[in-house]
């Protein structure tokens, strides 16, 4: 499948934002669990959009890897913006399978590991990684 670079990046911009939204709505509504897992979305979704500056991003929930592959190819200046976005999405990766399992091995649901400072964390995180990602996009030229 051929991709626009363009189209792809604004498809995971928006899909980053409303996930941060979803996040800062479920911290006001106290679900701690639900603000991590829409906190871990929105890096993995802003790390998947200057991803796709250079490539089609992965299916995967931690995508720095591949973002740090992508980030050879880019300008200098952007190295450390990218490593620290890379930071955060390796950070966040664990809880997807956390916020919906918990920690099955220790018979801990996803309720019982997260509290208001976590969650509060997690979205300060989330904010952090959309903001990175949205300025290495306008500097390589992309509107955000």
């Amino acid at each position: 499948m051929e991709i626009d670079p363009l189209d792809e990046v604004t498809y995971r911009l928006k899909l980053a934002e409303e996930h941060l939204q979803a996040a800062s709505k479920r911290l006001k509504s106290r679900d701690w669990a639900g603000a991590v897992e829409a906190s871990q979305l929105t890096a993995e979704n802003a790390a998947k959009a200057v991803i796709a500056h250079s490539m089609m991003p992965s299916w995967s929930h931690d995508p720095s890897d591949e973002l740090l592959e992508a980030a050879e190819s880019l300008p200098r200046s952007l190295k450390r913006a990218v490593k620290a976005l890379a930071a955060i999405t390796r950070r966040l990766a664990p809880e997807h399978g956390r916020t919906s399992y918990g920690l099955p091995e220790e018979r801990l649901t996803p309720s019982a590991l997260y509290n208001p400072e976590k969650a509060r964390r997690a979205v300060k995180s989330a904010k952090g990684a959309l903001n990175l990602a949205k300025r290495i996009l306008a500097e390589l030229g992309y509107p955000t």
